[in-house]
């Protein structure tokens, strides 16, 4: 590969890891429980970050993912891929996740940065797009619902960080509360002079 797409692969993978790795030590019900008006949920990322992948990385190089989903019905929930359902389990969404790596990392690995590709689903006047297009892409989809994970983990057990051997943040000594309460003190008193 050349620099440019392994830098690209690279942030990649990175992104894939730190959402896998969200889920780790958590039970069944928080990995799947909503956080958010939405319903936002780690696993339910997971999935979705998946079925992102299968479809960019495999029918827009005319390599369709072999396995049929079911979020791709016609009468599917727009949502449907943005959560568990009760007969999925952890392993089956991972597995799953990390099957469609394999084969979005053999689409990658197997045409150039320039090779074109149809986006079907997208308004044809930019419906062509090049492989660059697609790993910037999917680096930012992956690193946004990353971020998105890091949130929701932390609202469950305030666990944080980037990676299980990458805390990015102030070692364990420093002191959360204080800041949380820094923060909190700094809200309010602009509340205070709002009109």
């Amino acid at each position: 590969m050349d620099d440019a797409k392994e830098t690209l692969v690279r942030y990649l993978q990175d992104g894939r890891d730190a959402v896998v790795w969200k889920l780790d030590g958590l039970s069944e019900y928080d990995v799947r429980r909503p956080l958010t008006p939405t319903g936002t949920n780690l696993l339910g990322l997971v999935k979705h970050l998946a079925s992102v992948e299968s479809a960019y990385f495999g029918a827009t190089f005319g390599r369709p993912y072999p396995d049929p989903l079911p979020w791709q019905r016609a009468d599917a929930d727009h949502n449907e891929d943005m959560y568990a359902t009760a007969e999925e389990s952890r392993e089956d969404i991972v597995a799953f996740y990390r099957r469609v790596w394999a084969h979005a990392d053999a689409t990658i690995a197997g045409v150039d940065l320039d090779t074109v590709g149809r986006v079907s689903w997208w308004p044809p006047e930019r419906a062509d797009v090049t492989l660059h297009t697609i790993l910037v892409r999917l680096v930012a989809e992956t690193h946004r619902h990353a971020g998105h994970a890091d949130i929701v983990r932390e609202s469950i057990d305030a666990q944080a960080g980037a990676q299980p051997d990458e805390f990015n943040l102030p070692d364990e000594g420093y002191d959360w509360l204080a800041h949380h309460e820094r923060v909190e003190r700094a809200a309010l008193a602009r509340r205070t002079v709002e009109p």
